[in-house]
């Protein structure tokens, strides 16, 4: 049985042109050798898998080369790799500094790696900081680390830095093209792309996945066989969701959802991946965002053609939502819930139900027709006539005044009694259901917004005393009924009448609020009463008006000071507090 090598060390880099993704580093240090430009100690540092100690070997093997060496030649003795993980006490760095004062014996330079650097000991750093700032002129060193902000200061000072970034989907993707290749293997693109998506920017890890799914599924790889190897949702799955979203399907989407959780799926992991491919699909909307989708090419024509199904709005609010729920997650007790009710949402963003379509409010005469209710006439009140007058004279039905303005129809609903209508017959709804709670408070909310025109209301002229007994009486009107807060917000000033404002001042703002909210019923009964549909309420706000009012202790006894002087004597005489 031949001997198995891992792809990760069969296909290791042996020069620069072969390293993946790092091509800025790699031309630096080709420049910087062939410039003899460079730095006796460097720093190499990023995530893991991404070559930093391949560059290290290569650097250190063409830094010897002069061109009369062997294919082959390795210059294994000038090159020492320190693993700082298990070397990192002080005296594995003096046995280092020891062996640096010797001379190469081949080549030109003794190159020392040391992987992992981070994992040295306060003084281990401390006892490298001078040969690593001073070292001989035979010697050159290479950090490597994934963890550079554990490294302190004062050894980042003294070595040149260069960052290694990921690999990018799309390299790692084609490198392990030409691996399958080389090896023989006819691998789907979407497959490719999925390994290299699964790896997270580590060619290491993309080659340690590609020979595990290779060890599964043979000489052929298959979305499918990948998918399941990897225990990945497939691109399928979210596709799926989606048009069951888009089509409010609530009880399809559930029951996917329970096949994807009886798949040994995790609902985050669900849940994540639907926001992220509503982002997808966002990206597809726009050509210039078009290349921040990292899919297959045949993935990426489906990514279009749902994009043309989905609302820009609708992705926005499903992006959100998605992410509301993933953020909940790991704090919810009831986490199934809290996904099924996210995708109960997520469906019901582009229901167009009744409450949507509801654009026109008045109700059509042929409602009425159809359930045999026959339009009755209203009456619009004339200046200095009587409601009795009103209704003998003016019987001129509604549907015959369409031409009249829209506030004169509204006031004679206001001032004509509405007729009883018998609804045994009909559907009878509960006075505490939610439709006629709304019915209501629409009622009063159009009620407030009615505009009464005053050139057919009566605007006879007012006393000052009819009009503050008219106010008096509205206060007894309202203590008998048990709105004490805001009879007592009436009686903390006396209005005055202007001509036909109703001036009235107050301490705070926030008691004008509460008139303002309540000035309605106010000024209908004062109107009515008075006969003047004139009348307008004015309040303002004086804070000057709250020194009138005692609130504390020593306040009222101020007051009690200013109508008799006496209560100061009789205070001091008897050695009194004021608590």
């Amino acid at each position: 049985m031949e001997h198995f090598i891992v792809s990760a060390r069969k296909y290791r880099p042996q020069t620069f042109k072969d390293v993946v993704g790092q091509q800025a580093i790699t031309n630096t240090l080709l420049n910087a050798i062939e410039n003899n430009h460079l730095a006796q100690a460097l720093l190499f540092t990023g995530p893991r898998g991404v070559g930093k100690t391949t560059c290290a070997r290569i650097l250190a093997k063409m830094i010897n080369s002069d061109g009369t060496e062997t294919e082959d030649e390795d210059f294994a003795f000038n090159i020492f790799e320190l693993d700082a993980a298990s070397n990192n006490s002080v005296d594995d760095i003096r046995s280092l500094t020891d062996q640096v004062r010797i001379p190469p014996q081949v080549g030109k330079y003794k190159v020392y790696i040391i992987d992992e650097v981070h994992m040295l000991s306060q003084a281990a750093f401390n006892a490298f900081l001078k040969t690593l700032e001073e070292p001989p002129k035979h010697c050159i060193f290479i950090l490597a680390t994934t963890e550079k902000h554990k490294i302190i200061p004062t050894i980042l000072s003294r070595c040149q830095i260069f960052d290694f970034k990921r690999i990018t989907v799309s390299d790692a993707k084609e490198y392990l093209k030409y691996i399958a290749q080389e090896q023989g293997i006819t691998a789907d693109d979407d497959a490719l792309h999925i390994i290299a998506q699964k790896a997270d920017g580590a060619m290491r890890d993309a080659l340690s996945i590609f020979d595990r799914v290779v060890s599964f599924s043979g000489k052929n790889l298959t979305r499918q066989a990948v998918t399941e190897n990897l225990n990945v949702l497939d691109y399928e799955t979210y596709f799926k969701s989606t048009d069951l979203i888009l089509e409010n399907k609530i009880p399809e989407l559930l029951i996917q959802f329970n096949e994807t959780l009886a798949k040994g799926f995790d609902g985050h992991h669900y849940i994540a991946g639907l926001a992220s491919h509503f982002r997808d699909l966002l990206v597809c909307q726009n050509e210039r965002t078009l290349e921040l989708l990292e899919v297959g090419q045949e993935t990426k024509l489906k990514y279009q053609e749902q994009s043309l199904k989905a609302s820009h709005s609708f992705l926005v609010k499903g992006i959100e939502l998605a992410n509301e729920c993933d953020l909940k997650y790991k704090s919810s007790r009831n986490q199934r819930l809290l996904v099924e009710l996210c995708l109960m949402q997520l469906a019901s963003i582009t229901f167009d139900g009744e409450k949507k379509n509801s654009k026109y409010y008045i109700i059509p005469a042929s409602y009425f027709k159809s359930k045999g209710i026959t339009p009755i006439p209203v009456s619009i009140p004339q200046k200095n006539k009587t409601s009795e007058q009103h209704d003998s004279d003016n019987s001129e039905p509604i549907q015959e005044q369409s031409n009249k303005p829209l506030q004169k129809v509204a006031s004679a609903f206001t001032h004509t009694p509405t007729p009883k209508i018998d609804l045994k017959k009909d559907h009878r709804t509960s006075g505490l259901s939610l439709k006629s709670i709304k019915a209501k408070k629409e009622h009063l909310i159009k009620q407030m917004e009615v505009v009464i025109d005053a050139e057919d209301l009566p605007t006879e002229d007012v006393l000052e005393d009819d009009f503050l007994k008219a106010w008096n009486s509205y206060i007894e009107l309202l203590h008998k009924k048990g709105e004490k807060i805001m009879a007592s917000i009436l009686e903390m000033d006396v209005p005055k009448l202007v001509e036909t404002d109703i001036q009235i001042t107050f301490p705070n703002s926030t008691l004008k609020v509460e008139l303002e909210r309540a000035q309605y019923p106010l000024m209908e009964y004062l109107r009515k009463t008075l006969r003047n549909y004139d009348l307008k309420l004015d309040i303002s706000v004086n804070e000057e008006v709250a020194k009138k009012y005692a609130f504390t202790t020593f306040e009222k006894y101020e007051k009690l000071k200013e109508k008799n002087p006496n209560i100061e004597l009789l205070r001091k005489t008897f050695g009194l507090d004021i608590n």
